[in-house]
């Protein structure tokens, strides 16, 4: 059963008021949103008199008999036990499938004294199509959690809600700054709400306060550089370029990436077929796909094969070739495509 919200976790509280499942996936690539899950399952455990704790790390290779050991052995004080699976990168390896398939069999057929809780971490969205997890999704017994962080743009009511949990409170404005520099970073996000906690008493705090607390700590990286362009946010790429070129980033780098997604746009935009039917002959993740599809409707000042003759221009000023300045050429090839 898949127990999906706005973040992943949304309805996750309710759920816990009543009686557990036998098995809990935890899957995500932000660790605030799935420790916070996590942390969740086990005090509702506790309470519910899980009071014993095993924990197994899938590495490889792993032996998957452990966790048959785990979860059919009797705890040593004769009461229920937390059994935590955490699989680091999101791939189980050799057996792995097989080993939660009759687990999940098992929680179906007999009662036990154990509650399965697995945290994913990197699990794609190719991983999601195998069948035991598809087996987990439909099944009464396991509560699949997906754990997906909120977007630039959801960013500042999230912020508002954790404010909210502390008793302050914040205007739009200084909900935005936040967002600015947290951008990226729930982590980081996290850790500046609560420290307007510290700082300030409950109530509501003006955009001076916020600024004066807060920290630039936004995770500026090529992923969000790459979808600032296709999202067609110019006031997003310049920020993260800029923080990139301050990071030392190389910009042959940066361009080889930006050429890839503008290469793949001039195949959707060429006169022909439908961009839908090349788009599932690319085989992309279907965040990346989405994202091209919008950039390739969006009218922009040039076309995408003229912006790839822009990017091979610059590729080459970064290496000495010809002059003008590759990153203030970038910045307003940018400008052109936003």
């Amino acid at each position: 059963m898949n127990l999906g919200g706005t973040d992943g976790t949304g309805r996750l509280a309710a759920h816990l008021n009543g009686p557990l499942a036998p098995i809990y996936a935890i899957h995500g690539d932000d660790p605030l949103l799935v420790i916070e899950a996590a942390d969740a399952i086990r005090t509702a455990a506790r309470a519910k008199g899980f009071d014993e704790r095993e924990v197994l790390t899938v590495s490889h290779p792993f032996d998957w008999k452990q966790l048959a050991y785990a979860t059919q052995g009797s705890s040593l004080f004769g009461g229920s036990k937390i059994v935590e699976l955490r699989v680091p990168t999101g791939k189980l390896g050799r057996g792995g499938p097989e080993a939660l398939q009759a687990l999940l069999e098992q929680s179906g057929a007999t009662a036990t004294d154990s509650l399965i809780l697995m945290t994913l971490h990197e699990f794609g969205w190719r991983e999601q199509k195998a069948a035991w997890f598809q087996s987990f999704l439909g099944s009464k017994n396991a509560i699949v959690i997906p754990c997906v962080p909120p977007g630039i743009k959801a960013l500042p009511r999230w912020l508002g809600e954790r404010l909210a949990r502390q008793q302050q409170s914040a205007p739009p404005d200084a909900l935005e700054y936040i967002a600015h520099y947290v951008e990226g970073n729930l982590l980081a996000a996290n850790q500046e709400v609560l420290k307007l906690a510290l700082l300030y008493p409950a109530g509501p705090l003006t955009l001076e306060q916020v600024r004066e607390a807060v920290a630039d700590v936004a995770r500026l990286d090529m992923d969000m550089l790459r979808g600032a362009l296709l999202d067609g946010d110019l006031a997003r790429f310049s920020r993260t370029l800029a923080g990139l070129r301050e990071q030392g980033e190389a910009l042959p780098l940066i361009l080889y990436w930006l050429a890839e997604d503008t290469r793949a746009l001039v195949q959707l935009t060429a006169p022909g077929d439908s961009p839908d039917n090349r788009l599932r002959t690319m085989r992309l993740a279907p965040q990346r796909a989405q994202q091209l599809r919008s950039a390739a409707n969006r009218n922009t000042k040039i076309s995408w094969r003229r912006a790839l003759e822009s990017i091979a221009r610059i590729d080459r000023l970064s290496k000495g070739i010809g002059q003008g300045d590759p990153w203030t050429e970038l910045a307003a090839l940018a400008l052109e495509l936003c």
